[in-house]
């Protein structure tokens, strides 16, 4: 699997690109909170924009330093044999840069003035936003024990969760209501779902060969 990659880093810099992508989950998890919070936990939007902005920053930063750890260990240390592995990290890393892209798109919402905060479907609301963020630190937890067992029963279970966000996309698609309420409904189960898809895909490194990091961010009729 791909973080076995990391066991044998020299002086232990493979082992430090590890750990990176694990801090970035955890950032990840930061922002995410933050995010829904001024969407419908009644935060004002401003006041959370600030860190919101410098933690996505320090997770870009993180992403660049991964990418160019990665070429030095290729071009000065590694071999011809580790450049799929390589470019296999490179491809986990960007995953988890891009789950931290679409909890600040959360926080996008409630600076255009969106807020959830005391809706009709508050409680459904608040269940997917508690099960997002369980599911960030639970894969940073995760990642950093390198638990493969932990890592295909939590896969298996958000599979199916990802035709849980298709169908309530769907049903906002489809909704009567006001463009007002069915939009920002539509677009923060949207990017729910694609956090989650990303996470899957970090977590493949555990359990998935190379050429099948992205299993799981197809739709389950595309998939080989």
């Amino acid at each position: 699997m791909v973080l076995e990659f990391f066991r044998g880093g020299t002086e232990g810099q493979l082992e430090g690109i590890h750990g990176q992508i694990v801090t970035m989950l955890q950032d990840c998890r930061h922002t995410f909170d933050l995010a829904v919070n001024a969407l419908m936990g009644g935060a004002d939007p401003s006041s959370v924009g600030p860190e919101i902005h410098a933690t996505d920053v320090r997770v870009n930063k993180a992403e660049r330093a991964v990418r160019k750890q990665l070429v030095v260990h290729v071009s000065v240390r590694g071999s011809s044999a580790d450049l799929p592995m390589v470019l296999a990290a490179m491809s986990i890393v960007k995953d988890a840069e891009r789950v931290g892209d679409y909890c600040k798109n959360i926080w996008d919402l409630a600076d255009e003035g969106v807020s959830l905060a005391g809706a009709d479907d508050e409680a459904t609301l608040f269940g997917y936003r508690d099960r997002t963020s369980a599911l960030i630190g639970d894969a940073a937890r995760i990642m950093a024990d390198r638990d493969a067992a932990a890592a295909d029963d939590l896969l298996k279970m958000l599979d199916d969760l990802l035709d849980e966000y298709d169908a309530a996309i769907t049903a906002q698609v489809e909704s009567t209501g006001t463009p007002r309420d069915a939009v920002p409904r539509a677009l923060f189960y949207r990017y729910l779902k694609r956090i989650t898809a990303h996470v899957m895909n970090v977590l493949t490194s555990l359990v998935m060969p190379v050429h099948r990091l992205d299993y799981y961010d197809e739709d389950k009729a595309d998939r080989i």
